[in-house]
């Protein structure tokens, strides 16, 4: 019956809950990095490109074994998988905190958390509710989901400000690596009972799920646009703080902590409602159509904000703005894939679709510290970032939402 369990599964408040706080923490701690841009690399000497290089090299591991640790997740069950992934985001983090070389440094940074990532993130979490969740309320509990991790990027920035002010960079790494550690009672809440259903949903295997994805031309068109979400969110979560920085000997009111730790706390509080309502209105329209009005409002968005003066308060209007649009993609695209393909495999075809997310934020990432060295001025990115909005905004618009049509289809 619509809306009703199988027998087995998770109930759906229980995994709202604790799939909600293992994203808080897991999205909301990364999502504080850009704050650790200047004090580490002023610390320690370094260029922008060397920061920018883990940040990238994080978000490229996390894309590309977000495949291998989603269907591990679909194999095996999702419980081993968080728990592995909260014990290396603590281990990263400490060892991001210890580091004075800058390879050891990428290694933990990079390596170790970007690892934890594919553990503790959405693919892991939207397999459970794909799995627990009928598909009368699927996108609307993805939406949920993925308006906890945006309630947690709008808790953990202040609180990682603080404790860069009151205790420095490194010791603020250290009570973040503490704080991971809370993931691992989390996993408990969120272990399927032996036996659940999700395991007699079909008997396609891995490697037909894998061909039949790949050659589907919807699911192709929404991996390239998922490409330019990733582009533009770790872009600026990552290199907004020193773009102020640099504009403030125009405009020294720009230039305080204050104003960028506020401007990614307002994504954080507005990704809330973006990502809820995206949820909402995924049940009731086309989500191809929401995918593309997000590209199209976002370079709609980025092109104002560079273009026309920019003041504290333009400031918080853009981060507004791009709040309300920033990971309401999520809970959109992976119910697209749960729609066509059914959700058996649904942790390693999200992360298949994530992997080209992860391109995007290592290209974001990284080539926005490499063309502010190389020009010293991030405009060309900025520019990069509009153009793909409109790319991203055409590409969604062809995607067929119905099922594949299969034997004994899930």
């Amino acid at each position: 019956m619509p809306g009703q369990f199988h027998s087995g599964s998770l109930p759906l408040k229980q995994v709202l809950i604790y799939g909600g706080l293992l994203v808080t923490l897991s999205m909301g701690i990364r999502h504080g990095f850009g704050l650790f841009n200047l004090p580490i690399t002023v610390a320690n000497g370094w260029d922008r490109e060397t920061f920018a290089l883990t940040i990238a090299l994080q978000n490229l591991i996390w894309g590309a074994l977000q495949p291998v640790t989603g269907a591990l997740a679909d194999r095996f069950g999702a419980f081993r998988i968080i728990v592995m992934g909260g014990i290396l985001y603590a281990a990263g983090l400490v060892g991001m905190a210890l580091s004075s070389d800058a390879l050891n440094f990428t290694l933990a940074g990079g390596l170790l958390i970007g690892l934890a990532q594919t553990a503790t993130t959405y693919s892991v979490v939207y397999g459970i509710l794909g799995r627990n969740v009928t598909a009368d309320k699927r996108v609307w509990a993805m939406g949920i989901a993925a308006a906890a991790g945006s309630f947690g990027q709008f808790l953990m920035i202040p609180v990682e400000q603080g404790l860069i002010t009151y205790f420095g960079a490194a010791d603020a790494l250290l009570l973040l690596g503490l704080m991971a550690t809370f993931m691992l009672p989390i996993a408990l809440k969120l272990r399927e009972p032996a036996g659940s259903p999700h395991l007699q949903l079909g008997n396609q295997t891995i490697a037909e799920a894998l061909r039949e994805a790949m050659h589907n031309r919807s699911f192709q068109l929404l991996t390239m646009g998922y490409f330019v979400c990733g582009f533009q969110v770790v872009f600026i979560s990552v290199h907004l703080a020193p773009y102020l920085s640099d504009l403030s000997k125009a405009v020294p009111s720009i230039g305080s902590p204050a104003v960028a730790s506020t401007a990614l706390a307002l994504i954080g509080l507005f990704n809330v409602f973006g990502t809820f309502y995206a949820g909402v209105l995924g049940q009731r329209f086309p989500k191809r159509y929401l995918l593309s009005g997000i590209y199209a409002s976002r370079a709609i968005a980025i092109a104002l904000f560079v273009l026309m003066p920019i003041t504290p308060f333009s400031t918080y209007l853009f981060a507004a703005v791009m709040g309300f649009l920033w990971l309401s993609t999520v809970p959109l695209t992976n119910a697209i894939v749960a729609q066509i393909f059914g959700v058996k495999y649904l942790s390693m075809l999200s992360g298949l679709v994530f992997f080209s997310h992860q391109l995007g934020s290592f290209c974001g990432a990284y080539f926005g510290g490499l063309l502010y060295d190389r020009t010293g001025t991030y405009d060309l990115v900025w520019m990069i970032a509009i153009g793909l909005g409109i790319f991203a905004a055409l590409i969604n618009l062809p995607i067929q939402e119905r099922a594949i049509g299969r034997p004994q289809s899930i």
